[in-house]
């Protein structure tokens, strides 16, 4: 039986809660919150967690992922400061809630999943035609995708074990990279920047917790 989506009063209602909690725990970014109070998050989950797809926390979504607590896809967006048509790379497509976000934000979203079952469920996007600019693509995100760059921005959306090499090398001068970096069992947050001589500037923020960035695919 397919499953019938809609986006009720309550839904919306709940969106806007939303929207103010992430206000009271510091983003600020009106284009983000506007992104996260116009996608309707319950979607992109399994039908048993419509009632609770607004808290703000993380959910399974199968093959050992998540679909991101909804303060965490702000912050990183809002670190990643996106602006209309940027290319932005995207590692762990996930549920696609982030990328969509992004695309929300009017980004060009080039997205890598290692996960072929969770990449197969792509195909079946809800927003496919709402974000034709989102790209899917399968593969191991520590290559990137090099055929596409350079990117504007580069978001990573697990919890990575060094900064890609590849990666940097993917970025425009002056281009920004969003990343969790292992610290133990948290991740902190690096917003780096490439700077014209080629050399990095890092940032540092808030601790999170992310599932592994594994290398590889997984078919």
């Amino acid at each position: 039986m397919l499953r019938k989506f809609e986006d009720t009063y309550q839904h919306k209602g709940l969106r806007k809660q939303l929207v103010q909690q992430l206000r009271d725990k510091g983003i600020s970014d009106e284009n983000v919150l506007n992104a996260i109070n116009n996608i309707p998050r319950h979607f992109f989950l399994d039908s048993a967690f419509d009632k609770i797809a607004y808290e703000d926390r993380a959910f399974p979504i199968g093959e050992g992922q998540t679909i991101s607590q909804p303060y965490t896809v702000a912050y990183q967006t809002q670190l990643l400061n996106v602006k209309p048509n940027e290319k932005v790379l995207e590692i762990g497509t996930g549920s696609v809630y982030q990328a969509s976000v992004l695309a929300e934000i009017g980004a060009r979203v080039f997205t890598i999943e290692r996960q072929k079952k969770l990449y197969d469920k792509h195909r079946n996007f809800i927003f496919r035609n709402k974000y034709p600019n989102i790209k899917f693509f399968y593969g191991d995100g520590f290559e990137g995708l090099p055929t596409y760059a350079p990117f504007d921005k580069v978001i990573i959306t697990a919890a990575a074990p060094f900064i890609p090499p590849k990666l940097i090398n993917q970025m425009k001068t002056g281009g920004v990279m969003v990343i969790p970096l292992d610290e133990e069992n948290v991740q902190r947050m690096l917003r780096i920047t490439k700077l014209e001589d080629g050399s990095l500037k890092e940032e540092a923020f808030e601790q999170f917790s992310f599932v592994p960035m594994l290398q590889g695919k997984n078919d």
